[in-house]
This record gives C-alpha cells, structure tokens and sequence, in this order.
C-alpha cells in the first residue's frame, strides 16, 4: 500500500530509480462493482464495518491466573481479546512493504541490496506496533490467498498442523523477480504482567534475477501491562540476515526498552562481508524508519554524541522515578536522531485517522478481509475471509463470532477425534515438510498449484 514510497539515497550514491514494471497476465482479477480509479487499481476500502469492540467488562486476569507460564496456544480464549484476522491474515502483513523487495531487485550492488533487505526484515514488523489484539488460531487446513496487482506479488498461505500451530507461506512476484517463504510456530506465553511471543520459524527470501537467498528469523515480542495499565509493545533479541550466495550477513540488535525507556523501539546493527568487514552501519526504530551509514561517520558521531547527552542523560534520570518498572512504562514518544550522511531505507506509512477505533490497523491491514464482489467464487473454501467467526467479529457482533468460534472449534475436535479412530494422518493441500536448502532447518515447502483453482480436494474446515 506504499508504492509512492521511496528509497531514498542521500549521499551512497545508491540507485533510487523506483519503477518496477509488472506483467498481470496471471493475476488473479475479481469483478467488482466499484468504479476505477484512473490508475486501473480498484480502490480498496479504508475502514472496517464496525468499530472496536470494548473490552472494559472483560477481565483478562480471571482467564489467565491460572496460565502462567503456559502455551497460550492451548488455552481457549474469549473472542473478545480478538482482532478481526486470522493469524494466516496477520503473517501476509510481512507484504506491506513489498516496494522494498522492488527496490532491492532493482540493484547491482550486493551491500545495497542487504542494506534494503535489512529495512525489509525490520518494516515486516512495523505493522504490530500497538496491536494488542489477538488474532484467531487459523484452522487446520485454512488457507489465505493474498494478490495485489499493484504491488507486483501474489501469496499463498495454509495452517499445516495445530499441534503444535504451524502457518506456512509462499509469496512470489508475478514477473518472477523474487519468491518469499517461510513457516512459523508461534510459541506465546503468559508471565503475569507480559505476554511474550517467540515467532520460531525462518524467513527465506530469493532474488531469482541476481541468484541470491537470504535468510533471517523474527525478533521476540512482548505485550506488557495485560493486567492494569496501558498496553504496550516491545520487540527485542538479535536478528541475523544472511545472503548464502556472497556471505555477506546484518545483525540487527532490536534493543529491549531498559528502565527509563530510552532504548524503546530502537533497532541498530551493521553489515559486514564475508572476511567481516563492516560496510554499513543499520540503525533506527521498528515503529518509524530505519537508515544507513558509512561505520566511521556512525563511530565518530557515536563518541561526540556520549559526551554532549551524559548531562541531559543524567537529568533525565533525576527527575524519573527511580521505583518505576519497565513494564509499567508508557511508550516514549521520541524520533530517531539521524546522523549527518545517512541514507534513508525505509519509513513507516502514516495510520490511517480511525486506527486507534479498529484495533490499530494499517490502512494495508484494513483491506485483508475484505470481500469484493466476485471474490468468494474464485477462492478456496478454506480461505480466511470466508470464515464466520472473524465475519461477526469484523461487523461488531460478538455473540454470533464467540458462538460461531466454539462451534468451528468443536468441529475441528470432532474431526481429530475421527482421524484418530480411523487412524488417519493429516494430508496438507498446498505445503509439504520438507528441509529448507539454505539452513537444512525442517520446513514447509510450496508444492505449487493452489493459482489453477483446483479445489476439489480442500477440506470442509468451516
């Protein structure tokens, strides 16, 4: 949804031609009774039907008091906690900065290429900043279809197994540019006060024109204050970008708030080669932009900016609360210093004006449970969009969603119970477990064919 965005190449002397050229032959195209923009996109909405349900009457600690510790994955949670979305709707948000994957096509440059690759593994999780909802566990079998002519890419997803839960995905460009893979196991657990999410799983991104592979994992995230106060997000741990075909490697540091809450947000690393020379310093926050730099620029404006900030460093702490916890920490509303000669590499998209009344979502989120007029006919039956739970919720009733959600749960129990009595295993549509050539980690593979529109084999998920 930010193709007007640029990358922007202040004084690297990088490539900034951000025309990206797409064949549609093989898009998927919907009727729609909506009129066309000039452009010849169809305008997608920019609202949800009904506002956010409250969660005032709701008490988050009579359900999880007895959950500390615990996979929540295995707890039962009231829909109110919920957002709209499925969690396969949620892993195709990693596509909102597509025009990144665009522009890293676009350049001869190994390091350059990193360097946006980096703004893209960073801008992947933009979008969770102030999402305290949680999204619905997909279904065993639910698929999500997500093509955006626009954006030069189509994606495919499917929840592989539910014990443990495991999301699969396959993106790729419609001009064979690129392809974007990967699996995720979610491991969420309950702390008292936080509630910590471990994405396990790897991204895997190819360049197919330059012949390269990247790979990286998600940093950890955290929700503070479940129990009083307000909400907030955090991500932190190390993330480590690798491009098998030059060696080359980014290790960004997504740094934890600390105590006073000065590093909140705060994402820095650095790019080195294969005899690990440091070529680029990386640094900015998740929840804003993200830049460049020349390491000996970052060096030296490092060490004249530790003597200029000890003083107002040190009053900052005088008149903090020294008794004040992290987790009882608001968000800090600052912006990133930006040092003389970087380079931009990314910054976020402006929320739309109505975010904070639809669970804070994207102007991109806002579109993916759209369905448009045509729509339904053409996608799989298991697909998210057609599932009724997720349906009542998006349009305000919460009765009909916690009831619909509790049936499709019974009916998902049911048919393990059945599979187990006929000793039967489940048989995946679209993946197969397979080993990812580039870690030689297990993961789920696209087998391909989920575009002829075959569905004859789906499963009854819904």
């Amino acid at each position: 949804m930010n193709s007007e965005e640029e990358f922007y190449d202040a004084e690297t002397g990088l490539e900034s031609d951000d025309s990206c050229e797409v064949s549609f032959k093989d898009a998927l195209v919907f009727d729609s009774k909506r009129a066309k923009p000039e452009n010849g996109v169809w305008e997608r909405r920019k609202t949800l039907p009904a506002e956010m349900i409250s969660r005032n009457d709701f008490s988050v600690w009579s359900i999880l008091k007895k959950c500390i510790g615990m996979e929540l994955s295995k707890i039962a949670m009231p829909v109110v906690f919920n957002e709209p979305l499925s969690f396969l709707q949620r892993i195709s948000e990693y596509m909102e900065h597509a025009h990144l994957i665009h522009k890293v096509c676009s350049l001869s440059d190994s390091i350059d290429r990193m360097q946006v690759v980096a703004a893209f593994a960073v801008s992947a999780v933009a979008s969770q900043w102030e999402r305290t909802g949680k999204p619905f566990n997909p279904l065993l079998g639910e698929t999500y279809e997500l093509t955006r002519e626009d954006e030069g890419y189509r994606l495919i997803s499917e929840q592989v197994s539910h014990h443990p839960p495991v999301s699969a995905f396959h993106a790729q460009s419609l001009k064979q540019e690129f392809e974007f893979h990967g699996s995720i196991y979610p491991k969420l657990k309950f702390w008292g006060k936080s509630v910590e999410a471990e994405p396990k799983g790897t991204m895997t991104l190819e360049l197919l024109k330059h012949k390269e592979t990247y790979t990286w994992t998600n940093p950890m995230c955290c929700v503070h204050n479940i129990i009083l106060g307000k909400l907030w997000i955090e991500q932190y741990g190390t993330v480590e970008i690798v491009n098998h075909s030059t060696g080359d490697k980014c290790v960004l540091n997504f740094k934890p708030c600390g105590m006073f809450g000065k590093e909140l947000h705060k994402v820095e690393g650095h790019i080195q080669d294969k005899s690990k020379k440091k070529h680029r310093v990386i640094y900015g926050k998740w929840t804003e932009c993200m830049y460049s730099v020349d390491p000996k620029v970052y060096e030296a404006h490092k060490k004249s900016d530790k003597k200029t900030g000890e003083d107002s460093k040190k009053l900052k702490r005088e008149h903090s609360s020294q008794s004040e916890e992290a987790d009882e920490m608001l968000e800090v509303q600052e912006t990133v210093t930006v040092i003389p000669g970087s380079a931009l590499l990314w910054r976020i998209a402006p929320r739309p004006a109505n975010s904070a009344q639809m669970y804070n979502f994207t102007s991109f989120a806002m579109t993916l449970n759209e369905l448009e007029p045509g729509m339904e006919r053409l996608l799989a039956p298991t697909d998210c969009r057609l599932r009724p739970d997720v349906r009542a919720m998006e349009n305000g009733d919460i009765d009909s969603s916690s009831t619909e959600k509790e049936r499709l749960e019974e009916k998902q129990r049911a048919s393990r119970r059945e599979r187990s009595m006929d000793e039967e295993e489940w048989s995946t549509r679209w993946f197969q477990l397979g080993t990812n050539p580039h870690t030689e980690a297990e993961d789920w593979l696209y087998t391909g064919g989920y575009f002829d529109r075959n569905y004859t084999d789906c499963p009854n998920v819904y």
